[in-house]
């Protein structure tokens, strides 16, 4: 039976999807686009066998999950599309309201470490159907992926703070905000089905690599940007899983404890072993 796969439906996903969208790879099984925190619930719940999953959400559920070789989505310092837009900086608010994103985990819990450990602040946390429109009133906002980018692109640069650049100033480490993992029962039930997908999956984004104008040419056709951004953009990223996205992983995990978020620091090597050489 195919695997259910989940895949984000954001353009910073493109780079690991486009070549199934193009065409020129097929992928052995089924994808669902959707929503990082739907995604998440979707795996932990059974209703995907294999999917990226937000890093906070795999440290809270590693029990059932196994962990995947090679792919994440991260950063080595700025990520562009997981920022704070606020008035005042970071230090200056403890007790503010902070309207946040509902479709992000790492996100949101990145932000809760940074003000708590970094800036040593507890703002006071607003769940919002459009948090850009917060934003856009001059209310601090936590805003991810493309509306992320519309906050980059639309409001003053002193306003907008990259959440990715903040963590590496602060601990020196890459961002993780998205692993790659597969329900333990469905590895167990079907390894080699969960290495095939991984197996495309890795071959789609060696395709990217060397095709990277029909990446941003399809970005472009679902959120035109200014000539450039998404070559930008997609440098900025970080879609493998080596050694020091690994270490950016475990520092993240370490901090979620510190807050109380999670209980125990979950493993960050993966259980497969990898289809990329390193």
């Amino acid at each position: 039976m195919a695997l259910r796969s989940g895949r984000i439906k954001y353009t910073n996903d493109l780079p690991i999807y486009a070549a199934f969208d193009e065409g020129a790879i097929a992928y052995p099984g089924s994808l669902h686009a959707d929503v990082p925190s739907r995604l998440n619930g979707m795996l932990v719940d059974g209703a995907l066998d294999l999917s990226p999953i937000s890093a906070f959400a795999y440290a809270a559920n590693a029990d059932k999950l196994v962990l995947l070789p090679d792919l994440c989505i991260g950063a080595r310092d700025e990520v562009i599309s997981v920022v704070l837009v606020s008035t005042a900086p970071p230090a200056l608010l403890d007790g503010a309201e902070i309207y946040v994103t509902k479709e992000s985990a790492s996100g949101r819990n990145l932000l809760r470490i940074l003000m708590e450990r970094r800036y040593g602040v507890k703002p006071v946390y607003i769940e919002d159907d459009a948090p850009i429109e917060r934003a856009r009133e001059g209310k601090a906002a936590l805003l991810i992926g493309d509306k992320a980018i519309d906050a980059l692109l639309e409001l003053p640069n002193g306003n907008v703070y990259d959440l990715g650049t903040l963590w590496h100033e602060w601990t020196g480490e890459q961002t993780v905000f998205a692993v790659w993992a597969a329900r333990r029962d469905a590895y167990e039930r079907d390894p080699e089905g969960v290495r095939a997908c991984m197996h495309a999956l890795t071959d789609a984004y060696t395709w990217s690599r060397g095709n990277m104008e029909r990446v941003v040419a399809r970005a472009q056709g679902v959120f035109a940007r200014p000539e450039g951004f998404y070559e930008r953009y997609y440098a900025k990223l970080n879609f493998t899983f080596h050694s020091a996205a690994q270490s950016g992983l475990r520092a993240y995990c370490r901090e979620l404890r510190a807050i109380g978020a999670i209980a125990e620091v979950p493993p960050v090597l993966p259980e497969v072993i990898g289809v990329v050489s390193r």
